[in-house]
């Protein structure tokens, strides 16, 4: 038997805003929080905008655990699942009573410690000693450290499946729910600001020098982003059991990996994803309000995907917007954060906008990236996409519930 299940919890750890309504208005608002990198001397480095948490702080976000004792992706997951938990209205006792457990996606897992313990090694040789720093690195830890927080004790599950991560931990959640294997699920995805990142896509030539601008003309690539979000899922009759107000149904979603290229995307491919979600879904494409596009102003993602639309949509294609003007490319959190924001479409009646756009790229002409403004618009039904290297695509598709 197949459960509805739906999404009762948010928790998003962002650059532009931390909880629901926050993370709403920036979305609203076209916010963005850019700047000079401060987490690590980046004097050195070509391109040295990022966008940062910053002032914004993880451990001030978590009750039960020792912030000491995890690294900062970890402590971020354990972060938004707290966030997503009370959202929802579920505190610990509660939670503990069913079979609750926690899926994150990530890229770089704790890349910063990694970083940590290289640099410690070059300046201290072989006898440099580590102290407790090797075992907060493990990936695993990140969903660990949610149901930790939580002090619940089911599945624990870390996806590394890059920046369509948090589509496949929200599969993967939808899937533990509607097949009776859990009562609650966090799902989501964390990435925490590392030297790693910034110089791996300078290298790639897909890192932007000041500003991310997808789907313009003169669009150079994305800026790294930072962050963590998460959602918690559960069944619909658990839902209305408990009253808990309810964003948005986890109608289904598509995943495929084609393996073409490391970094190139293929639109064939993900116009096939695309396809396999609304199956999934049990949607028709002229039933899709809104696409949370995948948006990360390189040029060649953003003509891949709209290519890729165009097959699927022909001319009905509904407005899509990249969130990731304002956040930046949060990695694997980056679908997580889509999610989110399609939660908020649905329930508050808007759509985000792309921001930093001057110029659509006239290859896109016709296509409505709702430009620089956030827009009002009943929106019942949305599609979120997440696409990765190795063509490790991800869609999300969610509704109204009614």
């Amino acid at each position: 038997m197949t459960r509805r299940v739906v999404i009762t919890g948010l928790g998003p750890l962002s650059t532009i805003g931390v909880g629901p309504d926050a993370f709403a208005a920036g979305l609203r608002a076209g916010k963005s929080n850019s700047g000079p990198i401060r987490s690590f001397d980046a004097s050195g480095f070509p391109h040295n905008i990022a966008n940062e948490l910053g002032d914004v702080h993880p451990s001030d976000y978590v009750t039960n655990i020792d912030p000491e004792a995890w690294g900062p992706a970890s402590l971020a997951a354990a972060a938004v699942a707290r966030l997503a938990a009370d959202d929802a209205g579920l505190d610990r006792a509660e939670l503990r009573r069913g079979r609750a457990g926690s899926v994150f996606g990530t890229t770089g897992g704790e890349t910063r410690l990694h970083e940590d313990a290289y640099r410690k090694w070059l300046d201290e040789g072989p006898a440099a000693e580590f102290g407790d720093l090797v075992q907060k690195i493990p990936a695993y830890r990140l969903a660990v450290a949610a149901n930790r927080e939580l002090g619940i004790d089911g599945e624990a599950v870390t996806l590394a499946t890059a920046c369509s991560a948090s589509n496949y931990a929200i599969g993967y959640a939808y899937d533990a729910i509607a097949g009776g294997d859990s009562d609650y699920m966090i799902a989501g995805g964390s990435e925490a600001m590392c030297a790693f990142a910034v110089a791996g896509f300078y290298r790639l030539g897909a890192l932007a020098k000041d500003v991310c601008t997808p789907f313009d003309a003169n669009r150079k690539g994305i800026l790294i982003g930072e962050g963590s979000s998460a959602l918690l899922l559960e069944s619909l009759d658990s839902a209305l059991a408990r009253d808990a107000r309810i964003y948005a149904e986890v109608l289904g979603y598509g995943l495929n990996c084609d393996a073409n290229h490391m970094v190139s995307p293929l639109a064939t491919s993900i116009a096939e994803c695309t396809r396999r979600a609304h199956k999934n879904a049990g949607v028709k494409q002229e039933e899709i309000d809104y696409i949370c596009a995948h948006g990360t102003g390189t040029p060649s993602n953003d003509s891949a995907e709209i290519a890729a639309m165009r097959e699927v949509f022909g001319d009905g294609l509904p407005p899509m917007s990249s969130i990731k003007s304002m956040l930046g490319h949060s990695m694997g959190a980056a679908s997580g954060f889509g999610a989110i924001a399609s939660c908020l479409a649905i329930q508050d009646g808007f759509i985000p906008p792309t921001i930093n756009l001057n110029t659509l790229d006239p290859n896109f002409a016709g296509v409505d990236v709702v430009p620089n403004v956030s827009r009002d618009a009943d929106v019942r039904i949305v599609q979120n996409n997440g696409f990765a290297f190795g063509g490790n695509n991800a869609i999300t598709i969610f509704g109204r519930y009614e």
